[in-house]
């Protein structure tokens, strides 16, 4: 273990351990420093810039996050938003998502820089594959042979993050592309997040689907062993992968609340991905279609002076989801979604 890193896990310990000392005392914090603020109100602030960024409580991890999340996985594939990071974190975000350089080729090596300079002060997610979880066939199983084998390839895939990330820990971990409900609640899966846990490696456990999502953010309600759940959402209602478009079917967002409520106050942080893909030009894998959501807006609403993709992300916000997602590869749409996110409940009137 390096010096570096130990010195890494030493304030890490040292901000928990002040955290249990503090609460028991009774002390309130009376600085903006975020070691002394964590530890007076029991939850886990970083980088908080009130006046640049809203924050919302990511469920049972007691973590409060920035309503915009910084998608590192495409964004950072060949280093092409890398400049984006310091811009990110001046302005308030602290929660960085990436995954296994084996779907985002060589995203983790790209941020591991900026998280050697800033790494205890933001949130850190990253995600892998359990191979056969994901649910691919029509006729869904799911065997303990399977798990074993995919809770195996989950866990190397751990290791090799932590790697690339350049850390011995991040503080949660997700199956990536989940879609066999099954494989949430799968025991082995749970054991192997449990003993990375134990080592030191992870905090939090946690799903990203979008596929059957409804049913696996069901399976991640009733087992309650998922801090947090990446869901494939949009105004209109589910969003589907495979069709790259909303899911037939699917009830509007705003039907779904009560479900996504639900999931919260199970204790699930519900992070919003997709919110905008479907409206985004072919190029970026959506259908183009600009308008696809005005018909779930409220007339008062369609009136606000946002962009389309603002006003999917403001919607998503107000309606279920703690932060957004969003892979911002320019400057133009960084600086689009910071207002949505951090703007969004000022919107919050039209959708009483």
């Amino acid at each position: 273990m390096s010096s570096e890193n130990t010195n890494t896990m030493n304030r890490r310990s040292f901000m928990k351990t002040t955290a249990v000392a503090t609460v028991a005392a009774g002390t309130a914090a009376t600085t903006m420093n975020t070691k002394q603020t964590w530890a007076a109100d029991g939850l886990d602030h970083r980088n908080e810039r009130p006046d640049k960024m809203a924050y919302r409580k990511m469920g049972r991890t007691n973590f409060m996050g920035s309503t915009l999340t910084f998608g590192c996985g495409a964004a950072l594939m060949g280093g092409k938003a890398t400049r984006l990071l310091e811009r990110a974190y001046e302005q308030g975000v602290n929660h960085f998502d990436v995954g296994t350089t084996v779907y985002y080729k060589g995203s983790e090596k790209e941020l591991a820089p900026f998280l050697k300079k800033h790494g205890d002060d933001v949130w850190v997610t990253s995600k892998a594959f359990a191979r056969q979880s994901m649910g691919l066939e029509k006729e869904l199983k799911y065997t303990v042979e399977m798990a074993k084998n995919d809770a195996k390839y989950w866990t190397n895939l751990l290791e090799g993050s932590l790697k690339d990330l350049k850390q011995e820990h991040v503080d949660a971990y997700y199956l990536m592309g989940i879609g066999n409900p099954m494989a949430v609640a799968n025991d082995e899966l749970h054991s192997e997040f449990l003993k990375a846990k134990d080592a030191g490696k992870v905090d939090h456990f946690g799903i990203s689907t979008h596929k059957r999502a409804a049913a696996c953010l069901q399976a991640a309600i009733d087992c309650g062993w998922h801090s947090l759940a990446m869901i494939a959402i949009t105004p209109g209602g589910w969003y589907d992968w495979d069709l790259k478009g909303l899911l037939p079917g699917t009830s509007p967002m705003k039907d779904i609340q009560p479900f996504l409520k639900k999931a919260r106050d199970a204790g699930i942080g519900l992070v919003g991905m997709k919110a905008g893909r479907f409206i985004a030009p072919g190029t970026a894998m959506g259908k183009g279609d600009e308008t696809a959501f005005d018909q779930f807006y409220p007339a008062s609403f369609q009136k606000e002076p946002l962009s389309p993709f603002q006003k999917s992300y403001a919607f998503v916000l107000e309606h279920g989801m703690d932060t957004v997602n969003a892979d911002m590869q320019n400057f133009k749409h960084f600086e689009e979604n910071l207002i949505a996110a951090r703007d969004s409940a000022k919107f919050a009137s039209h959708f009483a």
